[in-house]
């Protein structure tokens, strides 16, 4: 493992918990992190797999607001701490970097809703299929009966 800057995290570790308040953003230097979230009726759901340059927790800062989703090791990582007045501080220094992370955000949006899409079109490939499993069970309808 190189030194430097950014701390290593174990296998499993849980960075930020869907729910807290955050006053940091991370950036992945090495290793991957899943980002899950919390089903309604329990259990998790994979949202995003985040690997080396990718960075987290922009939103908590932004919008201070609570933490949207858990995220998780899958290996061990390294990851660079920032704080909010260090990040808000590089902003001013140099504001393409908020059009960077704008521009990422916009990007997840984009791939959230393509797998949401995708999500519906299953779910209503298995409605079908279900409707016409019925139909074939019970036979052919006849009129007026």
């Amino acid at each position: 493992m190189s030194n430097g800057l950014g701390q290593w995290y174990s296998k499993g570790h849980v960075v930020v918990r869907q729910g807290e308040y955050g006053e940091h953003i991370y950036a992945v230097q090495e290793g991957e992190l899943e980002v899950v979230k919390e089903r309604k009726g329990g259990g998790e759901i994979q949202v995003a797999v985040l690997r080396s340059g990718d960075i987290f927790g922009e939103m908590a800062i932004l919008q201070k607001e609570v933490r949207s989703a858990t995220v998780r090791t899958l290996t061990e990582a390294r990851l660079l701490t920032i704080d909010k007045k260090t990040f808000m501080s590089r902003v001013h220094e140099d504001p393409s970097l908020a059009f960077n992370i704008v521009r990422m955000m916009a990007q997840r949006i984009r791939s959230l809703n393509a797998k949401l899409g995708e999500r519906r079109a299953r779910v209503e490939r298995r409605r079908v299929e279900r409707r016409a499993g019925r139909q074939r069970r019970q036979g052919p309808r006849r009129s007026g009966q």
